[in-house]
């Protein structure tokens, strides 16, 4: 395949200031998408109105059920709309915690994110528009705030990785401003957990980059290993499919491997590090499963166990995922879904075209040693194993349509399509084109509680 760099020296424009364009790009989008909104606000009422009942607040703070509050105002009915379909869910966990065993399927990061943000306002003495004032619950709002600024941070994040791993500044940043047009479009904007999976994620690659890069002292690569991990594990702690971005972990236990009989010590201190880090990728998934089997399968709640307690690896998500979602392999293929698979085929495509170009690529990156450029090769084709197993399993187990969104937190990708830009190809402009088309269409029926979501 086209190596996606095209040198470090690029003729990058010498003013250009890359987190200024950044910025300005991604308010200018934002401003964007939010007129979508209210566009839609103006034409009428959504379909359902049910994040008007739970957002709609009054005294029953506890549950954050309706009362008899009317929601008016331009800006209460915007925090509305975004906080309808998967959002009602995230909100109301956030607001009074796991009540109900459905709700496990949304993962606790974005929750305890944003009653940690309230209760830490409420310690500093900040506080804000209430429900008694006509405004939604503040778990709403801080939702909304939580998503748009975790976007904006795993722009620039995204913008340095690829610094580091391609060190070539105009893919970098064509890579970071694909970015914000993602076809996730509104998802990253309402209180959902795909931004700061974003955000957690890049963070954890760019920390494993650090440590490809640091080859040199084995201290800091081993601790750039391990602080990688831990964010990989925390973005798992958001979306379940975080647990993917172990895949370069297990690729270096593996390639380390063979080594163990000719430098003993180096290797099994290399190998300590990446198991650690593996682990707390893992944790982000196994924590919260702990913490539910505790509480249904203990007997400590005095009800009788759920069936899923008896399970070989007793799996809360996975049970309710499949009893109240109808997730499972296959079961997704019916022919009403048929134009859910049609949405979903062009992020499909993209993400196993650039995923396959990757793997196939062997002199991609360079760097000041050679095993540098092995380690980061190693981490650029398990990033794109990583997105061509995603695609797989939205296609044959997930909600299909919900890859659009997903998709946003894989960095290859956008390197794949950045440098397509990059090159001047037609293809770049073509798939930019339908992701400003997408995300704009989707911002609109988003507002209106219509499909896809």
């Amino acid at each position: 395949m086209p190596r996606p760099r095209v040198g470090a020296k690029d003729g990058a424009h010498p003013h250009l200031n890359p987190y200024r364009t950044l910025v300005a790009s991604f308010v200018a989008w934002k401003l964007f998408l939010f007129t979508v909104v209210l566009g839609s606000i103006l034409a009428g009422n959504a379909y359902d109105t049910s994040a008007d009942l739970l957002l709609q607040g009054g005294g029953g703070r506890d549950d954050c059920h309706a009362e008899d509050l009317p929601l008016t105002g331009l800006g209460t009915r915007l925090i509305t709309r975004l906080s309808s379909w998967d959002a009602i869910y995230f909100t109301s966990i956030a607001c009074r915690g796991y009540r109900f065993e459905q709700e496990w399927a949304f993962g606790a990061g974005l929750p305890f994110t944003v009653r940690s943000l309230l209760r830490g306002l409420g310690y500093l003495g900040v506080t804000g528009p209430s429900a008694a004032d006509g405004w939604p619950v503040p778990e709403a709002l801080a939702g909304i705030a939580v998503a748009n600024t975790a976007h904006l941070l795993s722009t620039l994040v995204l913008y340095c990785l690829g610094r580091v791993v391609w060190r070539d500044q105009t893919l970098s940043l064509v890579a970071a401003l694909l970015h914000i047009i993602s076809p996730a479009g509104l998802f990253l904007s309402a209180p959902y957990a795909e931004s700061s999976y974003a955000l957690l994620a890049f963070s954890g690659f760019l920390l494993f980059a650090l440590g490809c890069r640091a080859e040199g002292s084995p201290t800091r690569r081993d601790l750039y290993t391990i602080a990688a991990g831990a964010f990989f594990g925390l973005a798992t702690a958001f979306r379940s499919n975080g647990i993917l971005n172990g895949l370069p972990f297990a690729v270096e236990v593996l390639r380390h491997l063979p080594t163990l009989l000719r430098s003993p010590t180096d290797t099994l201190r290399r190998l300590l590090a990446l198991g650690v880090g593996g682990a707390l990728v893992a944790a982000g998934s196994v924590g919260p499963q702990t913490a539910a089997y505790l509480r249904f399968c203990s007997g400590a709640s005095g009800a009788l166990p759920r069936p899923w307690c008896h399970g070989y690896l007793p799996s809360i998500f996975t049970f309710v995922q499949q009893h109240y979602w109808n997730v499972g392999f296959l079961r997704y293929w019916t022919l009403s879904n048929l134009p859910l698979f049609l949405l979903a085929g062009p992020m499909l495509v993209i993400l196993v075209k650039s995923g396959t170009e990757m793997l196939r690529g062997r002199n991609l990156v360079t760097a000041d040693t050679p095993a540098e450029s092995t380690r980061l090769l190693s981490l650029v084709q398990s990033a794109a194993a990583a997105e061509v197993l995603l695609a797989v399993l939205a296609a044959t187990t997930y909600h299909v349509q919900i890859i659009t969104r997903i998709s946003s937190g894989y960095p290859m990708w956008h390197w794949w399509l950045a440098g397509h830009l990059v090159r001047g190809e037609k293809t770049g402009s073509r798939i930019v084109m339908f992701m400003v088309l997408y995300a704009s269409i989707q911002g609109a029926l988003f507002a209106s509680f219509l499909p896809p979501a």
